[in-house]
């Protein structure tokens, strides 16, 4: 017998629909319905009516084989048999992570097809895997951030054994698996939760639609959805860790916050299951109290996204000072980030025009995710422009340098590595002809007001958005992207064997810089980085690295003699002494 229930607080009468039957279902406390059946199986579809609407999805279904409008499947998760008893995550404090979106990752666009490419990424040094979220959404395309059933892996992926096939395989490869998690809003494709229960609120807004109800009547039950939907990813999963999307626009006024009960649900879990759990934030409000201890005052996630360090990378390396990046003043905006953790970290913003953020400057560098490129920061740009698309080879090993040695936990975005040439744009596939007109129309309001042409903003729901996003494969054995790749390489396995990167202590970096004459120097304890921006040679005193060598360097040309360096342009060097071998 198989027992099935759902939380449906103000329904008079709750039906199972399987196998062309409807049974009734016997209301039970806390607004829950429970029903015990032989029909449900493995691979039995399923739905539910409410008060006789309906069939509409179980709001925890693991399995939407038809997509976000089909039945449910019903899922035995006993039934995969996993390999890899003996892992253990490495710490994320040692993490160099990769960012992927998995329907453009490959040619198949699948979890299978993933796995297929973990060589590579073991090969790259990487450590730590992300997905973009999973959770099924609209059509067969989309970024994943308008998920409406969250407890199913999407089937165009793959499904749920598709993702338990990628997290073995991963696990076998030495990686750990990290998943985007959105917990702020649903999308309104496919979203029958408000059939079931108070599980939006209209006393909050979010940009994207309906805010969860988090903290007013019945609220406990929408807590245990999302938590729950946690807890089974890293369960069931054998999910590492989460990352959190946009948790400041997670409006919770209760006395435990959701990001708290959250955050304590999984180290308990972790401790459980002897597996070493991380939850990672995306936190617009600069504030770094998301990863502060609990009995510090804070909510005691593990880290939280840096943008400020990606934005004043950004700005430093191609002088962008449009929409957000007019808060960042060059090169002297990068030291204070590497120095503080935050540029904006209490000062005044012109782009929000008020002050923004907290003082950051005591917290360990593991406590912060860095990158110069992450779906965001592309994907948000109107035709999605890398940064291969906006700076020279040199340039980009500059950046690639930065934040590879820096003190923050590092992140690629696929392709990164090679310099990769196709563009990470914003695609959808609503089916519903209207919303995805109004997709299309919004997104090209949208940069029109930043002088961009309407007819050359492409359509989000044309599957040639897609295509176009897609990496290919083969451009990293070609030139410039073999040598971007080789750079990548070195530069991660450096991180890996040198006892610098031990320490990521804030207060022990020094950054020296010149503005006018674009270049700047970061001094860790046992090792230097000298960056020349600008286009011609630059001779550097760098008197901390008198006696060192240089361990790594971008580009021929460089030389290093006494307290002098000589940096081609375009060009960064790593000096120190050489790690014990």
């Amino acid at each position: 017998m198989t027992r099935v229930r759902v939380w449906a607080p103000q329904a008079n009468q709750v039906e199972l629909e399987c196998g062309g039957s409807r049974m009734p279902m016997d209301r039970q406390g806390e607004g829950w319905w429970s029903l015990q059946t032989s029909r449900l199986v493995h691979g039995s579809d399923y739905a539910f009516r409410v008060d006789g609407n309906g069939p509409f999805p179980d709001p925890r279904s693991a399995w939407q084989a038809q997509g976000v409008h089909g039945p449910s499947r019903w899922l035995d998760h006993s039934r995969f048999v996993w390999n890899d008893a003996a892992w253990q995550a490495p710490p994320l404090a040692a993490a160099v992570i990769q960012e992927i979106h998995v329907g453009t990752f490959t040619p198949e666009g699948s979890f299978d097809g993933v796995i297929d490419r973990l060589g590579h990424l073991a090969e790259l040094g990487i450590t730590h895997l992300e997905l973009m979220p999973v959770a099924a959404f609209p059509g067969a395309r989309g970024w994943g951030y308008d998920g409406v059933d969250l407890y199913a892996p999407h089937h165009a992926y793959g499904g749920p054994d598709g993702l338990k096939r990628l997290v073995d395989a991963c696990h076998r490869r030495g990686i750990a698996v990290l998943l985007d998690v959105v917990y702020n809003h649903l999308g309104p494709d496919g979203n029958y939760l408000a059939q079931f229960g108070p599980y939006f609120t209209d006393r909050y807004h979010t940009p994207w639609g309906d805010a969860v109800n988090l903290d007013g009547a019945d609220s406990d039950s929408v807590r245990r959805f999302f938590i729950d939907n946690s807890l089974m990813w890293l369960r069931d999963y054998h999910i590492d860790g989460l990352r959190i999307d946009a948790v400041h626009a997670i409006v919770d006024t209760s006395a435990t916050h959701f990001l708290e009960q959250l955050a304590g649900e999984v180290q308990r879990l972790g401790r459980q299951l002897g597996r070493h759990l991380v939850v990672i934030a995306e936190n617009d409000r600069n504030d770094p109290r998301v990863a502060w201890p609990v009995e510090a005052g804070g909510y005691g996630l593990d880290a939280q996204w840096n943008e400020d360090f990606h934005h004043a990378l950004h700005t430093a390396l191609t002088g962008e000072s449009d929409g957000y990046y007019m808060d960042f003043r060059g090169l002297a905006d990068l030291a204070r980030v590497l120095t503080r953790g935050l540029a904006n970290d209490g000062r005044y913003s012109p782009f929000r025009r008020r002050r923004h953020g907290r003082p950051a400057a005591d917290q360990p560098g593991r406590r912060f995710v860095g990158c110069l490129q992450n779906h965001d920061q592309i994907g948000n740009r109107a035709t999605g422009d890398r940064s291969s698309h906006l700076l020279s080879p040199g340039l980009l090993k500059v950046g690639a340098a930065l934040v590879l040695t820096s003190p923050f936990v590092p992140l690629l975005f696929q392709g990164e590595e090679w310099g990769a040439t196709s563009p990470f744009l914003y695609f959808t596939d609503h089916g519903d002809p209207e919303l995805g007109r109004a997709v299309s129309e919004g997104r090209r309001r949208e940069f029109a007001a930043f002088g961009w042409a309407p007819e050359q903003i492409p359509d989000p729901q044309a599957a040639t958005t897609f295509d176009r996003s897609r990496l290919d494969w083969s451009e990293h054995r070609r030139p410039p992207h073999a040598a971007i790749l080789q750079w990548h390489r070195q530069l991660i396995a450096l991180r890996r064997r040198h006892p610098a990167f031990a320490d990521d202590r804030l207060e022990a970096i020094r950054v020296r810089f010149d503005e006018p004459r674009r270049w700047l120097r970061m001094q860790r304890p046992g090792l230097v980085v000298a960056c020349n921006l600008g286009p011609q040679a630059r001779q550097l005193e760098c008197p901390e690295a008198a006696g060192w060598r240089v361990l790594l360097g971008s580009e021929p040309g460089i030389l290093h003699e006494g307290d002098r360096l000589q940096l081609p342009g375009e060009s960064v060097a790593i000096l120190g002494e050489p790690p014990a071998a």
